[in-house]
């Protein structure tokens, strides 16, 4: 039975309708029944072809919810009628010295599920069950779907980084933005948002921010100096990355999970004598994104999302394009929705 699906054929083209004749299932695999998908600023990336001309036609979408149809004969922890996201990633080699390690989202085979692959903008899919996880029952479909990309995205650093006792700063109150400081409050952190926009104080704090700073001004950024563990950027442009090396203290860590498509100028001088680093994060390992999952259940982290329907794919890109969605898309279809 074939697969209905969005895609774009060429780069830069509206999505359209398209259908494919799924791959065998193999011992591993599921087939999942999509109810929604999340739109994230990565699809957009591949639909303009920044990932190369090879990928088209191309499926996007990698922020996936649905129930189980069929399983391989070899899956034992998955069955049909389990209610299961997926996320960006969709297989490894599971045999290098990452994977077996559970850093699955650093091997060099890495696969994606819409690169290479037709991904979630459809109303099924076929994947390694691996990378299957289970949601909780106290995660909506369409909370959990925005979850597993960019709220694994913002959790996976602060899992690494973060400790109760710390200061910790978001930079951006966006799509991964809005779920850092969450995560991060939930965590036990003070946390500090800046923003360019004086008027989403109120929302930041109501998502979970003690202190608000407009980075515009010059004397709440002054101010602010010394006083942050670790700031998350979430933005996608280049900044002014001394000043915020500035507002950290010593051994104070700067981490990006926003992609700056620019070279990063950073000096030295604040990063050497406070023993201070910048690093990046990508998404998060098979353990991750599970242990993800049941924190947001637990402390009730919400996405601020607008749903449409499937077939309103284009509108969907063109508001996350435009920055118009307030925090996240998010793709569903009608029929047996839960």
């Amino acid at each position: 039975m074939k697969i209905k699906a969005y895609a774009a054929l060429k780069p830069n083209q509206p999505l359209e309708p398209f259908e494919y004749e799924p791959k065998e299932l193999g011992p591993l695999d599921v087939e999942i029944r999509i109810t929604h998908c999340g739109v994230c600023h990565t699809d957009l990336h591949i639909i303009e072809g920044t990932f190369g001309p090879d990928v088209f036609p191309v499926v996007p979408g990698h922020e996936i919810a649905g129930f189980i149809t069929e399983t391989g004969k070899d899956v034992k922890r998955l069955k049909a009628g389990d209610r299961v996201g997926v996320g960006w990633q969709r297989g490894s080699c599971m045999e290098c010295e990452w994977c077996v390690s559970g850093q699955e989202n650093l091997c060099a085979s890495n696969q994606a599920t819409c690169v290479g692959h037709f991904g979630g903008f459809a109303d099924a899919i076929r994947i390694d069950s691996r990378f299957v996880f289970p949601i909780p029952g106290k995660l909506a479909s369409p909370n959990a779907a925005s979850l597993l990309c960019g709220g694994a995205t913002v959790f996976s650093p602060l899992q690494q980084l973060a400790r109760p006792t710390m200061r910790a700063g978001v930079i951006g109150i966006g799509g991964l933005g809005h779920f850092a400081l969450q995560f991060a409050r939930a965590f036990g952190c003070e946390v500090t948002a800046f923003s360019t926009t004086p008027g989403k104080e109120q929302e930041a704090k109501n998502l979970g921010a003690h202190n608000f700073v407009v980075t515009k001004d010059e004397e709440q950024m002054k101010k602010a100096a010394g006083s942050l563990d670790l700031i998350i950027s979430t933005v996608n442009v280049n900044l002014n990355w001394g000043e915020y090396l500035n507002v950290l203290r010593p051994n104070g860590s700067l981490v990006l999970v926003g992609l700056v498509q620019d070279n990063l100028s950073i000096p030295t001088f604040p990063l050497i004598l406070g023993q201070k680093s910048v690093k990046g994060s990508v998404i998060g390992s098979i353990h991750t994104i599970n242990e993800m999952l049941d924190f947001a259940a637990r402390h009730d982290i919400k996405a601020m999302i607008e749903t449409m329907p499937m077939d309103k794919v284009n509108e969907a890109i063109e508001k996350t394009k435009s920055n118009k969605a307030r925090y996240r898309m998010v793709l569903e279809n009608k029929e047996g929705v839960s």
